[in-house]
């Protein structure tokens, strides 16, 4: 097995509606085939972008096309992955998914669901969480609108993505809400506004509201629509209402279409933002945004909230995810005293 092996037998027909009486070229094809599907179902970017990754390198790592590989190499690729590059349980799973995809929609030769290979082991972590008095010290060093940012994901829970895809739209002042749509799992759900943070962003919004006016004078863009609204409400796009609550400064090229849209900010932004602020509050953790939302969850509990209050607030699936929180609590289980206090 050679993953440098970029060889196929060419000029073969691959199996499956999809490439019936379609002569395979080469992988770049094939990908572009795949991407193709993907856009079809609805798959996020970075969806699409983790799958095509692992279909690239299970195809190159046998050196054969997909059609004629099957159960035994697939098997192979992800001991692989786990025994050798001792990858993350998640990131196998992920390798996994994706390859699940190509032979279910792509090749239409779908897997059994029990595949006998070596797994990556799940290692449970506790999240870093920050105490209220960090959390405070952290924000103080952060410039605007990183501030502003950062405090909603601590005060509303919201993970990163999620708060760079809200839009105008998405924020109910009158309510205290935030609206998330298509979060993680593809699921909506409601969150907290903060009282504290309602003047603030108003303010936010009316200077970004004003910025974007005077661009749109200077060139008309639109912004990005999930799903199929930019055909449905082709003027949405245009609307002050679905504009990013955080947009980019400058427009960039949507990789569906290749057409100049309005963007939000980009996640690196806030990110080396957070990281530099936390040196600066002589803060000696491993900080990251997701800090933010681990110590709002943890807190909630701390103050006692029920959990499955803070697991619909998160929009955990499971109640177990929202569990982990119990650990890192100031005072985990019920109450208990160390003897040494006694």
């Amino acid at each position: 097995m050679n993953e440098n092996n970029q060889t196929f037998d060419q000029d073969q027909t691959l199996q499956g509606p999809l490439h019936q009486q379609k002569k395979f070229t080469s992988l770049d094809d094939f990908l572009s085939d795949c991407q193709g599907v993907m856009r079809l179902r609805r798959l996020s970017l970075r969806t699409e972008e983790s799958y095509l990754f692992y279909i690239r390198r299970f195809i190159k790592f046998h050196g054969k096309r997909p059609d004629v590989m099957g159960v035994s190499e697939v098997e192979q690729f992800l001991t692989f992955l786990a025994a050798e590059e001792n990858v993350a349980a998640s990131t196998q799973n992920v390798a996994f998914s994706a390859l699940l995809f190509l032979y279910r929609h792509v090749l239409e030769q779908p897997l059994p669901p029990l595949i006998a290979a070596v797994r990556a082991k799940r290692q449970r972590r506790a999240p870093v969480v920050l105490s209220k008095q960090e959390v405070t010290l952290l924000l103080a060093h952060l410039p605007a609108p990183h501030d502003l940012m950062a405090s909603l994901l601590y005060g509303s829970g919201l993970r990163l993505m999620e708060l760079l895809r809200l839009r105008v739209k998405d924020v109910d002042f009158e309510r205290g809400l935030l609206v998330v749509y298509q979060g993680k799992g593809d699921k909506d759900r409601h969150t907290l506004l903060p009282n504290s943070l309602r003047e603030p962003l108003r303010l936010h919004l009316q200077e970004t509201h004003l910025r974007w006016q005077q661009a749109q004078t200077i060139k008309k863009l639109p912004v990005y629509m999930p799903g199929a609204l930019a055909r449905k409400y082709p003027q949405a796009a245009f609307e002050w209402a679905w504009q990013w609550v955080f947009p980019a400064s400058q427009s960039a090229l949507d990789p569906r279409d290749g057409n100049e849209k309005r963007h939000h900010w980009r996640e690196d932004t806030l990110q080396k933002a957070v990281k530099k602020a936390t040196r600066g509050a002589e803060i000696h953790k491993n900080v990251s945004p997701h800090t933010l939302r681990h110590s709002f969850a943890t807190h909630l509990l701390e103050d006692g909230y029920d959990i499955r209050t803070v697991q619909e607030l998160l929009g955990h699936q499971d109640i177990r995810t929202t569990q982990i929180y119990t650990h890192v609590m100031n005072r985990p289980g019920l109450g208990v005293r160390s003897p040494l206090d006694n």
